[in-house]
C-alpha cells in the first residue's frame, strides 16, 4: 500500500468513526425523546436538554419554531417561594372565613370592645364571676397548679373552683395580665372570639358536609347569632360553643365523610381526625353545661362507628384504615381522659354538698313551654319590644325565650323540599330538630317521661344540668344545616340560569345579590340591644387587706364583683358566687348579721377569718345596714377606715 493509499484509508476510518458516533448520538436522543413522550408532554425539562444537545451536535440552533415551545418554569428563590406561600394562605378560603367571622363578631357584639376595661355585656354579675374564673385559672397554673380546684373564694371550702363551670380551656388567656381591669379586658376579648369561633365552626361543618360557601355562611351566622342566644349574653360558658361544630367538621374531614357525597375512603386523613378529638376535648374543658350532651353525642357516634366497622370488616379490608383507627383510638382516649379528670372535682362537690344536686322540681321550674320557641328575648333589636307580652307569659323568660330566628325557620322549612341534601338526610335532620326541641322543653313535653326524665335519671352527670332550654343549641345547629342545604341549592340554580343566558356563565350583579339575601336576613335578625353596664370600681381596700377575709354585705350577686376585685392578690375570702350556695357560706352570712358582737366575732375566728371588710356604699337595704354604728369595745377587735370601706381586724 502506497503512502497515499494509507492516508486515504485513515480518512475513511476516521469518517466512519465520526458517522458511528453521530448515529449513536441520534439513537440516544431518539430514546430520550421517546422516554419524554411516555412520561408526559409536560416533561419540559428533559425536552429542553435534548434540544440543547442537538444544538451542540450541529443542529440548527436558529430554528424559528423553537420560539413556540413551552418556556421553562422559572426557578424561584427561597424568598419568592415564601411570598407566594403567604399569598396563597392570605387568599385561602379558610383564612377569609376566619377573618370574616372575626369582623362579623366585632360588629355584632358592639360595643363590647368600645370600653373593654370598664364594661361587661348583659350585666356585671355572672360576667364578673367568669372574669374571675379566667383570671384564677391562669394565675394558679402559673404559681401553684396543685391548688387549682381550691380557689381563693368560698373559704374554707375545698374544691370550690368546681362550684360552677370553670372555662378552664381559656386558662392560657388568664396567664396574661393581672388585676380587675385586665380581667375585664380578657373577658370581653374572649366574648368576641367565642362568637367568631361559633360562626367559623358552623361554617366549617356545613362546608365539610357539602354546602356551598353562602350556605355555610348562613349556617355559621344563624348558629352564632340566633336570637335566643342573646338572653345568654351573660353566660360565656354557653356562648363558647364553637368547638362543637368545629370538632365535628374535623372528625368528618378525617374520616372522609360528608352528608352530600357520603364516605370517600381516599379522602381520609388521620391527622384531621386526631385534631378533631383534641378540639372536642378543649370544648369539654370549657364546661359541662353544654359539653356533657356533646360528650354523649360523640359516645353515640363511636358506638355506631364500631358497629359499622364490625359489619363491614368482612366485606372491606380495614374499612377505616389502620392509621385512622389508631388516631381515633388515641384521640378518643385523650377526650375520655380529659372528661374523667374534669369530672372528679364535680363528683367531689356533689358528695360534699348534697344541696348542689338538681331535682326534677328544679327542671320543672326551668322547662319552657312550646311558645318559647317563637318568643325572642328583650335583647333582640328586631323582636324584643314586639314580644314583650309573650315574655310576660313565661314563668322564667331569661331561660325560656328560645327563638332561633323566623328567617332560619323559613329557610330550614324550604330545605325540606328544595335542597342539595338527599331526602333521607333531610328527614334525619328534621328528626334531630324535633328530638332536641322535645329535650329543650324538659318536663313540659309529655312530662318528660320519654324524653328528658330518663336522661336525668340514668345518664351520669345529666342531673347537674339545670336548664333544659340550652339544648336549643343543637336545634339551632340542625336548622342551620337544613337552611344551608336550601341556600346551596338556590345558588346552584342561579348558576344554571346564568349558564343558559350568559357566556361565560357568570351570574349578573342582581342574581349575585339575590344569593346573599338569606345571609343578610339571618344577620339582621341577630342584631341586639344588649346593655353594657359599667362595672363597679375596685375599692382600694381590696389591694391592701390580707385574707382570710369576709366582705360585707354578702349575697349571690354582691359577691360576684368581689371575686373580680380579688384578682390583684387572690386573697382567701368567704365570699363567692356560684350555681348554688354552700351551707357554710349561708351560715356565715346568717351569723354575721349582728356583726360586730361577741357571737359573730367568735364564729369568724373559729372559721379562720382574720379581717372583715365593710363597704359603706353597699349597706343600704341589706341585713347589715346600721352595723357601722355598733361599738367594738371588749371584743378584741380593731377598726380602721380605708377609703370608703371599714376594716375590722379580728
Amino acid at each position: 500500500m502506497t503512502r497515499g493509499q494509507a492516508e486515504a484509508r485513515k480518512a475513511e476510518i476516521a469518517s466512519a468513526g465520526t458517522g458511528g458516533k453521530a448515529v449513536t448520538d441520534t439513537k440516544a436522543e431518539a430514546r430520550d425523546e421517546a422516554e419524554a413522550t411516555r412520561s408526559g408532554t409536560g416533561d419540559t425539562a428533559k425536552a429542553s436538554d435534548v434540544a440543547t444537545r442537538g444544538e451542540k451536535d450541529g443542529e440548527d440552533a436558529g430554528d424559528p419554531w423553537t420560539a413556540f415551545g413551552p418556556a421553562p418554569d422559572p426557578v424561584l428563590t427561597r424568598p419568592r417561594r415564601a411570598v407566594r406561600a403567604v399569598g396563597r394562605f392570605v387568599v385561602h378560603e379558610w383564612t377569609l372565613a376566619a377573618v370574616a367571622s372575626l369582623a362579623l363578631a366585632v360588629l355584632m357584639t358592639w360595643p363590647t370592645l368600645r370600653y373593654p376595661r370598664y364594661t361587661l355585656p348583659q350585666d356585671y354579675w355572672d360576667p364578673s364571676l367568669q372574669s374571675w374564673q379566667l383570671a384564677w385559672s391562669g394565675h394558679i397554673l402559673l404559681t401553684d397548679p396543685g391548688q387549682l380546684w381550691s380557689s381563693n373564694t368560698f373559704f374554707p371550702e375545698p374544691w370550690s373552683f368546681a362550684f360552677s363551670d370553670t372555662l378552664l380551656g381559656y386558662a392560657p388567656a388568664g396567664m396574661i395580665g393581672a388585676g380587675p381591669e385586665d380581667a375585664l379586658l380578657r373577658y370581653n376579648i374572649m366574648f368576641v372570639l367565642a362568637h367568631a369561633l361559633a360562626t367559623f365552626g358552623a361554617y366549617a361543618l356545613a362546608r365539610q358536609l357539602g354546602a356551598g360557601r353562602i350556605g355555610g355562611a348562613v349556617a355559621g351566622a344563624s348558629y352564632a347569632y340566633a336570637p335566643w342566644l342573646l338572653a345568654q349574653a351573660g353566660h360565656l360558658h354557653i356562648l363558647s360553643n364553637g368547638g362543637i361544630p368545629l370538632a365535628l367538621a374535623m372528625l368528618a374531614r378525617g374520616h372522609g365523610w360528608s352528608l352530600r357525597h357520603g364516605y370517600r375512603p381516599r379522602r381520609r386523613h388521620a391527622g384531621w381526625a386526631f385534631a378533631g378529638w383534641l378540639v372536642a376535648a378543649w370544648q369539654l374543658s370549657l364546661g359541662f353545661g353544654i359539653g356533657l350532651p356533646f360528650a354523649y353525642l360523640l359516645a353515640g357516634v363511636v358506638l355506631v362507628s364500631a358497629v359499622v366497622w364490625f359489619v363491614r370488616r368482612r366485606r372491606v379490608k380495614r374499612p377505616f384504615g389502620r392509621r385512622l383507627l389508631l388516631a381515633d383510638l388515641l384521640g378518643g382516649l385523650v377526650f375520655a381522659a380529659v372528661g374523667a379528670a374534669l369530672a372528679v372535682p364535680y363528683f367531689k362537690v356533689a358528695e360534699l354538698h348534697p344541696n348542689a344536686a338538681r331535682t326534677l322540681g328544679d327542671i320543672q321550674l326551668y322547662s319552657p313551654p312550646a311558645s318559647g320557641f317563637f318568643t325572642a328575648p328583650a335583647e333582640s333589636r328586631i323582636w324584643g319590644d314586639l314580644h314583650e307580652g309573650a315574655r310576660a307569659a313565661l314563668p322564667w323568660h331569661p331561660e325560656m325565650t328560645l327563638l332561633p330566628g323566623f328567617v332560619l325557620y323559613a329557610l330550614a322549612a324550604g330545605g325540606l323540599f328544595f335542597s342539595v341534601w338527599r331526602v333521607r338526610h333531610r328527614l334525619f335532620l328534621l328528626a334531630g330538630v324535633l328530638v332536641t326541641m322535645a329535650l329543650a322543653m324538659g318536663t313540659r313535653f309529655l312530662d318528660g317521661r320519654f324524653t328528658y326524665v330518663p336522661l336525668f335519671e340514668h345518664l351520669p352527670g345529666w342531673n347537674g344540668l339545670r336548664t333544659p332550654g340550652r339544648m336549643m343549641l343543637w336545634t339551632t345547629l340542625l336548622l342551620g344545616l337544613l337552611a344551608a342545604g336550601a341556600v346551596t341549592a338556590f345558588c346552584a340554580r342561579v348558576r344554571e340560569v346564568a349558564a343558559a343566558e350568559r357566556v361565560p356563565p357568570w351570574p349578573g350583579p342582581w342574581l349575585r345579590l339575590a344569593t346573599l339575601v338569606p345571609l343578610l336576613l339571618v344577620v339582621v335578625e341577630g342584631l341586639n340591644v344588649t346593655p353594657h353596664p359599667v362595672v363597679p370600681r375596685q375599692p382600694a381596700v381590696m389591694r391592701t387587706v390580707d385574707g382570710p377575709m369576709l366582705v360585707l354585705p354578702s349575697s349571690q350577686n354582691l359577691d360576684q364583683p368581689v371575686m373580680l376585685w380579688s384578682t390583684d392578690q387572690f386573697q382567701r375570702m368567704v365570699n363567692g358566687g356560684s350555681g348554688f350556695t354552700p351551707d357554710s357560706q349561708a351560715q356565715a352570712r346568717e351569723a354575721t348579721v349582728s356583726f360586730p358582737d361577741f357571737a359573730s366575732v367568735d364564729y369568724l375566728r373559729r372559721r379562720g377569718v382574720k379581717n372583715v371588710v365593710v363597704l359603706r356604699d353597699r349597706l343600704a337595704g341589706t341585713p347589715w345596714e346600721g352595723m357601722l354604728d355598733r361599738p367594738v369595745d371588749g371584743l378584741g377587735v380593731t377598726r380602721e377606715e380605708v377609703g370608703d370601706a371599714v376594716v375590722y381586724r379580728l
